[in-house]
C-alpha cells in the first residue's frame, strides 16, 4: 500500500468528492492571528477513463498546497492557509461543469486543473460565468485561450506551439540521420485534443516533406488495437506518430511490440505514456527508443529534483501531471499573495501581470498574453536504457537521440 500523505490515505483522498469532504491542508501554528482560509478548487478526473492522470494531477496540486501552508500560508493575508476543495470531473466535460458549479457555491477563490482539453474547455467556460479565475494545468487545445475568456490562464504550451516544436525537432533529427524517414502514419484519440493535433500534423508535415499514409482515429477508452496495428504493418510507414492518453498509448505500443511492428521511429506528439516512468518501468521493451515532444520538468532545477524524490518516496511515479499541477498551484498562490486578497477580480488582475519564475518547468518567467503563458515550451524526450532522457533542446539535453531505432 502506498505511503500516506497529509492526513488522508491516497485511496480515501482520491475518492473524496468536491464538497463532501473538502480538504484543508493545515499550516503550522504561527504567533499572529491568521486570516480566513482561502478556498481553491482542485478539479481533476480522478474516476473514469482518465483517472490515473487525474489522480497524478491531484497529487501534485496537494503537495504544493502542503508546502505553501507549511511555509506560512499567504503572508499578505496574515498567514491564511489554502483550503483545497476537491472536484472529480469523472473524465467528462459535464462532470467538470458540475464540479465547478459546486466549487462556486462553496466560495472558492479560483480553480486549478481539468487535465483533458475537453474538460478544460467546458469547465473554464462555466467558471467564466462567475468571473472565477481558472488556471489550466494541461489541456492543450488552443481554443481554450482564444475565446476571449478573461478568467482563463494556461500555464503550459498549447498544441500549436507543441506541434511546431515537434516538427522542427523531427526535421533536425531526420536530417542528422541522413533523412531515413519519409512516410508517416498518425494514430490519435478522437476528442478535441487528438483530433485537433492530427489536423495540425496533416497540414504541416506534408509542407515539410513527409507523406502521410493514413490517419487513424480511435475513441477513449479503446480496449483493442490489433486492427490498427495490422494497418500499420500493412503500410509499413517509416514513422508512427501516436497522440492519445495513457492507457491507449500503452496498449498501442504493446500491441506493436507483440506483432513485431518496428518502424524506423515512434515519434510521439503529446504521447500519453511516452514520457512516463510508469510505462518505462512496467513495459521496458515496448517503451525502448520511443521519442516524444511533451511537457517535462527542468532536469537541472534542484526544486524539480526534490519534488521528484518526494513523489517517489510516496511510492508514486513522477509524471507530467504532477509537476504541471504543482507549478500551477504555486503560480496561483503567487497571484493571491500579490493581490493580497481572495477577491476573484483582484486575482485575475494579478495573474494577468504575473512574472512568476518559481516553478519547476524548463520555461522562462511566466507572461500571459490573452491567457496563454508565453514562457511555456515543450521538450523532446527518448526512452534510453530504461530511463527517459531529454534530447532537445540542447540546453536541457541529458542524452543523445538514437534514430532510426535499432532493428534487433
Amino acid at each position: 500500500m502506498p505511503r500516506q500523505f497529509s492526513s488522508l490515505s491516497r485511496r480515501r483522498f482520491l475518492q473524496t468528492s468536491a464538497l463532501g469532504a473538502a480538504t484543508l491542508v493545515h499550516a503550522p501554528a504561527v504567533p499572529r492571528a491568521q486570516g480566513a482560509a482561502v478556498k481553491v478548487g482542485l478539479l481533476h478526473p480522478v474516476s473514469g477513463a482518465l483517472s490515473y492522470s487525474g489522480q497524478q494531477g491531484r497529487l501534485g496540486a496537494v503537495i504544493a498546497l502542503e508546502e505553501l501552508n507549511a511555509a506560512g500560508g499567504i503572508k499578505a493575508l496574515g498567514g491564511a492557509t489554502i483550503e483545497a476543495v476537491l472536484g472529480d470531473a469523472q473524465s467528462t466535460p459535464d462532470g467538470g461543469n458540475a464540479e465547478v458549479e459546486k466549487m462556486n457555491a462553496a466560495g472558492v477563490a479560483a480553480v486549478v486543473g481539468g487535465y483533458a482539453s475537453s474538460i478544460c474547455l467546458s469547465a473554464s467556460q462555466t467558471a467564466a460565468r462567475y468571473d472565477l479565475p481558472y488556471v489550466v494545468d494541461v489541456g492543450v487545445v488552443d481554443s481554450i485561450v482564444t475565446r476571449g475568456l478573461k478568467n482563463t490562464f494556461r500555464f503550459g504550451p498549447g498544441f500549436g506551439v507543441i506541434a511546431k516544436t515537434a516538427i522542427d525537432n523531427l526535421i533536425t533529427l531526420n536530417d542528422q540521420a541522413g533523412k531515413p524517414a519519409k512516410t508517416v502514419m498518425i494514430v490519435h484519440e478522437d476528442s478535441a485534443f487528438g483530433s485537433g493535433l492530427a489536423k495540425l500534423l496533416n497540414t504541416q508535415l506534408p509542407e515539410r516533406g513527409f507523406q502521410i499514409l493514413e490517419t487513424i482515429p480511435h475513441p477513449t477508452p479503446t480496449r483493442d488495437f490489433n486492427n490498427v496495428v495490422l494497418k500499420i504493418k500493412a503500410q509499413n510507414p517509416d514513422l508512427v506518430i501516436p497522440a492519445n492518453y495513457y492507457n491507449e498509448y500503452v496498449l498501442l505500443a504493446r500491441t506493436m511490440q507483440q506483432q513485431r511492428v518496428r518502424p524506423k521511429g515512434i515519434y510521439s506528439v503529446l504521447g500519453g505514456a511516452a514520457s512516463s516512468y510508469k510505462f518505462v518501468k512496467e513495459f521496458p521493451e515496448a517503451a525502448q527508443y520511443i521519442m516524444d515532444c511533451n511537457h517535462w520538468f527542468d532536469p537541472k532545477n534542484q526544486k524539480a529534483l526534490a519534488l521528484r524524490k518526494k513523489v517517489e518516496d510516496k511510492g508514486e511515479f513522477y509524471t507530467y501531471e504532477v509537476y504541471m499541477n504543482y507549478s500551477c498551484v504555486l503560480l496561483l498562490a503567487d497571484a493571491i499573495e500579490r493581490a493580497a486578497s481572495a477577491d476573484r477580480a483582484k486575482i485575475i488582475s494579478a495573474l494577468e501581470t504575473s512574472t512568476f519564475a518559481g516553478h519547476v518547468m524548463p520555461y522562462g518567467a511566466t507572461k500571459f498574453v490573452n491567457g496563454q503563458n508565453q514562457g511555456a515550451a515543450p521538450v523532446n524526450t527518448q526512452v534510453l536504457g530504461n530511463d527517459i532522457q531529454v534530447i532537445f533542446p540542447a540546453e536541457f539535453a541529458s542524452g543523445k537521440p538514437v534514430f532510426p531505432m535499432p532493428r534487433a
